[in-house]
């Protein structure tokens, strides 16, 4: 069975695929316990709650044995230009990567259920995820042997780097399991020392201080001081991977067709970020992972950006 998910993943179109076996993730939940207590996670109230089933898949899905992990990259093969405003990279394109990844996880499990019956999920929970429910994505994938979570707190994967969507199904089944990887960052520091506000310090991440956090997540206006340190970013932030050695090496474009980016993105001047309309926004950006921070927090964080 383990061959035949792996098979059928790349058939998919994911990039990589790793297989953990579920337990309790006891220093996670140690980690996640002190970071939680230091006020780290802002106004983020969501990640306080279901505890236990963010550190044990099987409180939250009963019976999982398994945790299957897909990664699918999303460097793009443009950039927008250079002196204008920035959106971070798995913001650009037109459909949002939930969506994505969701479909194809779908059909991964749909081949599995038609292939070894439907014992081999709890379709009586949710038991597919991306990014939006209690979840601790980058561990497991780590565990999986896809990767090394790096400094910058991001999983970096070989041959792809940290640019990647991680997506997990909860099987009820015993599989071949793989190998964690080292880390390899070594004494490499270069994303601690790029972050302008920094939010970093090697081990974990002040999400207060993180220009990601604050143009998404946060319900308010950026902090003052923070507004100067936005860099050109109005949602999101690619600072710390960009000076990433291993992304350097690694960042190739994707070959997935449904990520394609939003309609003219790559065109946009200062000039049109600072005129963006409320018609404009909606015809680009209405189903893409951009609607997450609304329109009116976006032309917030437009104005803060472009401030002198």
């Amino acid at each position: 069975m383990t061959n035949f998910i792996k098979q059928k993943a790349k058939e998919i179109g994911f990039d990589a695929c790793g297989i953990a076996k579920a337990s309790y993730l006891e220093q996670d939940a140690d980690f996640m316990k002190s970071w939680l207590a230091a006020g780290k996670h802002g106004e983020m109230a969501y990640l306080e709650r279901n505890f236990e089933k963010r550190t044990n898949p099987s409180a939250l899905v009963p019976g999982t044995k398994s945790v299957l992990v897909v990664l699918l990259n999303y460097f793009p093969s443009e950039k927008q230009p250079s002196d204008s405003l920035h959106i971070a990279r798995y913001a650009h394109a037109e459909i949002d990567y939930h969506t994505v990844l969701k479909t194809m996880l779908s059909e991964l499990e749909n081949a599995l259920i038609r292939a070894y019956g439907t014992d081999v999920v709890n379709s009586q929970f949710q038991h597919t995820f991306v990014d939006s429910a209690p979840v601790l994505e980058r561990r497991w994938a780590q565990r999986a042997g896809l990767g090394w979570i790096g400094k910058h707190t991001q999983l970096i994967a070989p041959g792809i780097g940290s640019y990647c969507f991680i997506g997990s199904l909860m099987l009820g089944v015993e599989l071949d399991y793989d190998e964690p990887i080292a880390d390899r960052c070594g004494t490499c520091s270069r994303c601690l020392q790029a972050c302008p506000t920094n939010a970093l310090d090697g081990t974990s991440i002040d999400a207060r201080l993180c220009i990601s956090y604050q143009t998404i997540e946060k319900k308010g206006s950026v902090d003052a001081s923070i507004q100067p340190n936005l860099l050109g970013f109005v949602l999101g932030c690619d600072i710390c991977a960009d000076v990433c050695p291993w992304n350097k090496k690694w960042a190739i474009p994707h070959r997935t067709e449904a990520l394609r980016p939003a309609l003219n993105l790559y065109e946009l001047q200062k000039r049109d970020w600072q005129e963006l309309s409320a018609e404009k926004y909606k015809a680009m950006f209405q189903k893409s992972a951009v609607k997450r921070a609304g329109f009116s927090k976006l032309k917030q964080n437009i104005a803060f950006a472009l401030q002198k």
